[in-house]
């Protein structure tokens, strides 16, 4: 089945607007730029070898801990002359990581600090927070901060961004407090010791580069817990951040991660917290009003999620609503009236700015793709501005605008959910669980530069609430490492409920909200207990998974399991009655035996339930049956290579390889058809890659490029930005 050019047009134009990083060249420039190569040996030999008879190459970092490798800076002539160096064995190539746009909050007053019942705060325990870098000025935060270091620019002073410097930051001090203030806000572990590592530059943004050095540095400086409150766009348990995270894991350091705002789809979670050994961290609403309209002759109801930096959305009573646009000037009067504007071309500063202008009540701006979006303003207005997702938007100005209907604004009170934003699971290849638990994230007040405070909301909030509280079990169980925390945080979890009494599915919050006064001194322990059973192919299937069960308690405990229920074709085999006395473990077995001709084709997720005396612990299990709607494709990537001149490499990660594969490059402008780069069949799982010679494309300028994938009747497409230099010098 060969797959056609012409349906594609459409998805090409709508992707032209979406915010789409420029490549290598036009990030580095020409005269001096930064790679990170692995190396063959001692790498401090190495440093001194190129220091010694490549002077103009400077040696910005050593790894030794999770990399045995060099960053190098230096003119790209020199740079290609070093490369051929026989020690030198691999160059990590870019991804770009940052940390989300920030959600403004939804409350209408300050959510209070976290008080937590527990005779422990976190003292003597090293928190290393990976992010934008901290405030340590801040009144609440300088007396816990005690170091770190800054990967961006290279030296000890891991300041966030100040507006002299660039687009300014504020991420990596708003999870600082959130883990460890000590003054008018309190953290959840207030006397823990913070170290903060910048490892994202101006407007948050930084490489998988940065981020495995700070990690790498994080681990050697000691720390016993890491935070990463950031992601890329790749599903993928095998990506080098993912890898480096498990050796950090693995070296004796408890990681925790933000599992990302793209939600509410599947397959939404991204590396690292795709990484199997974090603790990878979904959003949950504690307690929050939701803003959203209602539209009552046509049933029809349509959630708002605030801007960051927008007063609170405050309109109680019916208004007419008006189409804006872009929200360009200049704009009709919008007298008492909310406007829909469509995002894009202008800031959303600006648009907020000329609808206050011309009299609007509030502002709603719609995406331009299939999501809610996270945004914030960059000036002060004095209406509230919201945000929702396309279809949405579109709905409205077919609906509402174009039928001269009135939208009717109101509030729902929420506690114990999920947030929608918080991205879901599974992972592809290894079909795993995340998030493995959720936290709070929704309306978390907390520390921003220049001694302020701000409400804001995402899983990036939520990491460092479990953060602060694996710091307080560490201090409680100095010789626990990360495995055993993670026990206790999953082990002690609630599952949250739908509105309907069932449980939220495992992909959606793991095995649920975190109880942090419970997690302190469990009175036994669960390891393994995300029950992932992969793949399932075969005819019959017969899959087992062990896990241990630990009785920290003082009597011998008994512990029974209740039967899922019951499913066409699969059958499960659990262990009877079993009697674990104090300090013992157990190893216990779960069998599942799947019938391929009566089981259901596709993703298949529940819980099993384990009882002990008077509490019940709830088992996720997941796994896929045959195929599931899990993107075929991702990480697109066309870069020039800085140490091999004349060369640009294609990259694209297939988790299950595909039946064919077809690249297009397409005018940016016109959307015409350019050239085919690639068009092959069979290709392999993993990272698929290409090496371009630059006269061979024959080819110059900016360009999108196309990515279609077919796995048998599936299909999928990603696309990007891409520059091809004319090979000037």
């Amino acid at each position: 089945m060969k797959l056609k050019r012409y349906w594609m047009i459409l998805l090409i134009w709508i992707g032209t607007f979406f915010g789409l990083q420029a490549p290598i060249e036009a990030q580095t420039g020409k005269d001096q730029m930064t790679v990170i190569v692995e190396i063959e040996g001692d790498p401090y030999e190495r440093k001194e070898y190129i220091e010694t008879y490549h002077p103009f190459v400077q040696v910005e970092f050593v790894y030794d801990t999770l990399l045995n490798a060099l960053a190098l800076k230096g003119k790209r002539e020199d740079l290609i002359q070093l490369s051929q160096q026989t020690f030198i064995k691999v160059m990590h190539y870019v991804q770009t990581y940052r940390v989300p746009e920030p959600i403004g909050s939804t409350a209408f007053e300050e959510i209070p600090s976290p008080e937590l019942n527990i005779p422990y705060t976190g003292e003597g325990v090293k928190v290393g927070v990976i992010d934008t870098g901290i405030d340590y000025r801040h009144p609440d935060l300088k007396e816990n901060y005690k170091g770190g270091y800054d990967v961006v620019e290279f030296d000890e002073d891991p300041m966030e961004t100040m507006p002299e410097d660039g687009m300014p930051t504020i991420h990596g001090t708003h999870v600082s407090g959130i883990i460890a203030a000590k003054g008018k806000r309190t953290g959840v572990a207030p006397d823990a010791e913070i170290y903060g590592y910048r490892a994202l530059g101006p407007g948050g943004f930084g490489t998988s580069v940065q981020v495995i050095a700070a990690l790498e540095k994080a681990v050697e400086d000691g720390m016993d817990i890491i935070n990463l409150s950031l992601g890329n766009s790749v599903n993928s348990p095998d990506w080098p951040t993912s890898v480096a995270v498990n050796k950090a894991i693995d070296m004796g350091v408890a990681v925790v991660i933000a599992n990302g705002n793209d939600g509410p789809g599947k397959w939404t979670v991204s590396s690292p917290a795709t990484a199997v050994n974090a603790i990878s961290v979904g959003a949950s609403i504690d307690e929050g009003i939701i803003p959203f309209l209602e539209i009552p002759l046509m049933d029809k109801r349509i959630s708002l999620s605030p801007l960051s930096g927008s007063v609170p959305w405050d309109i109680q009573k019916p208004y007419k609503l008006l189409d804006g646009g872009l929200g360009k000037k200049p704009l009709s009067s919008l007298e008492g009236a909310l406007v829909l504007m469509k995002r894009g071309e202008i800031s959303f500063g600006e648009k907020a700015k000329n609808a206050e202008e011309a009299g609007a009540r509030g502002v709603i701006i719609y995406n331009h793709n299939e999501e809610t979006f996270q945004g914030g303003l960059d000036t002060e207005v004095s209406i509230p501005v919201v945000s929702v997702s396309r279809e949405d938007g579109e709905w409205l100005i077919e609906h509402v605008i174009e039928k001269n209907e009135w939208v009717y604004p109101a509030y729902e009170e929420i506690s114990n959910d999920i947030a929608d934003f918080s991205s879901r699971g599974p992972v592809v290849v290894n079909w795993d669980i995340k998030p493995d638990l959720v936290a709070p994230g929704v309306n978390i007040t907390s520390t921003i530069p220049d001694g302020q405070y701000e409400s804001l909301q995402g899983t990036s909030m939520a990491a460092p609430y479990v953060a602060g509280t694996a710091a307080l079990i560490k201090e409680a169980h100095p010789d626990w490492g990360p495995e055993k925390i993670k026990a206790a945080l999953l082990t002690t979890a609630l599952p949250l409920k739908k509105e309907d009494g069932s449980l939220y599915d495992p992909i959606v919050q793991g095995v649920g909200r975190i109880q942090p006064e419970k997690a302190i001194d469990p009175p036994f322990l669960v390891y393994n207990s995300r029950l992932t059973f992969g793949k399932l192919t075969e005819k019959e299937n017969r899959k087992k998974i062990s896990l241990f069960i630990e009785n920290r308690d003082h009597i011998t405990r008994r512990f029974t399991f209740d039967y899922p229920e019951r499913q066409n074709g699969l059958v499960w085999r659990l262990p009877g009655t079993l009697y674990i006395p104090p300090g013992e473990t157990e190893e216990i077995e779960i069998e599942l035996k799947a019938d391929s001709d009566r089981l259901e084709k596709g993703l298949h997720q529940g819980w099993l339930s384990i009882n002990s005396q008077d509490q019940t612990i709830q088992l996720p299990y997941i796994f896929v049956h045959e195929t599931a709607d899990y993107p075929r494709a991702g990480g697109l990537d066309f870069s020039f290579l800085p140490l091999k001149p004349d060369e640009y490499r294609f990259q694209i990660y297939l988790p299950e390889g595909a039946d064919q594969l077809v690249v297009e490059l397409y005018d940016p402008d016109t959307l015409q058809y350019q050239k085919t780069l690639i068009e092959e069949e069979d290709v392999r799982s993993g990272m698929y890659t290409q090496i371009f010679k630059r006269n061979t494309l024959g080819l110059s300028g900016n360009y999108l490029m196309l990515a279609r994938v077919l796995s048998g009747s599936e299909y999928d497409s990603v696309f990007s930005r891409i520059y091809i230099d004319h090979g000037g010098s």
